[in-house]
């Protein structure tokens, strides 16, 4: 029996691709394209919501440090990235909260085997509705799977082929009633949640894993710990272990889909939101909303 794939439906969506717009989700990979065979893709994404876009020079100018570090070939400047996305967004409501994504990727590899070549770079811009998560709170536990070093994957890009283990982590969670989970490093110190970056206090201080090459320094995250320290807290990139957590007074995720994000529940026990998450999101909206789509 043939089988037949689910049909799916996305958000309103507009895609750049060989020089002009397209609505929804448009076909740029074949199945002998090298990116859709083996994962030779890199990304960035940035937030466009209540009409600012915070970051997003930084974000467009991440997507090509991340194609040269993969050895693909970024040939879009970071001004056109953003010229791009501005256009992009003024395609949709004022309203509407955005998830922007410029892309590179591989087409075909040498005698179409495992390398590929990075003189076949191609690259869209991709911006579509993914409404802003309401801060409710997740519960989180600690995943079995761990994050690569550098030695094993290419983990100073911002690549496709590191996330499908970020997302069996993510399932593996989820199927024992969580939403989220801490990762740990392959030296078993805690590196990162499933989907965003991480942040812990206790007694007046917060702490947060030290970048050590295993998971992604965000843009997100390096904001957070400017904000907090401009605003006179004590935030101390540091080696934690998964009993730092347990211990914690509060745990709050950065990342750029949810932005700033409380933890309510780590295994079985129960947390609330606390005074420095709530400080570090407020000050994150008022540095968000401090610069205007239109300035």
């Amino acid at each position: 029996m043939a089988y037949i794939a689910k049909p799916v439906s996305y958000s309103p969506t507009w895609t750049f691709f060989e020089g002009e717009w397209h609505e929804g989700n448009v076909p740029i990979m074949g199945v002998r394209t090298h990116a859709a065979w083996l994962a030779s893709t890199v990304f960035d994404g940035a937030r466009a919501f209540e009409g600012v876009a915070p970051d997003l020079d930084r974000h467009c100018a991440r997507v090509n440090q991340s194609a040269a570090n993969f050895r693909l070939k970024p040939f879009v400047d970071t001004e056109t990235w953003i010229a791009l996305a501005r256009e992009g967004i003024a395609r949709f409501s004022p309203k509407a909260e955005l998830y922007i994504r410029p892309m590179y990727w591989a087409q075909t590899g040498s005698g179409g085997g495992v390398l590929f070549d990075p003189e076949t770079t191609n690259w869209c811009l991709c911006i579509h509705e993914a409404p802003m998560p309401a801060p409710n709170g997740s519960a989180i536990t600690l995943s079995p799977f761990r994050r690569p070093t550098a030695e094993c994957a290419p983990v100073d890009a911002k690549a496709g082929c590191l996330y499908p283990n970020n997302s069996r982590a993510l399932i593996e969670a989820a199927s024992r009633g969580f939403q989220n989970c801490l990762m740990l490093d392959m030296m078993g110190n805690v590196a990162e949640f499933g989907n965003s970056n991480v942040f812990m206090a206790r007694d007046g201080v917060v702490y947060t894993p030290a970048p050590n090459g295993t998971f992604l320094n965000g843009i997100t995250r390096q904001r957070v710990i400017g904000l907090l320290r401009a605003d006179g807290a004590t935030v101390v990139e540091t080696t934690l272990r998964y009993a730092d957590f347990l211990a914690a007074d509060e745990i709050f995720s950065s990342g750029n889909f949810a932005k700033v994000a409380p933890i309510i529940r780590i295994d079985d026990r129960e947390l609330k939101p606390g005074p420095f998450y709530t400080r570090a999101r407020k000050l994150y909206w008022e540095f968000a909303h401090a610069i205007k789509l239109a300035a």
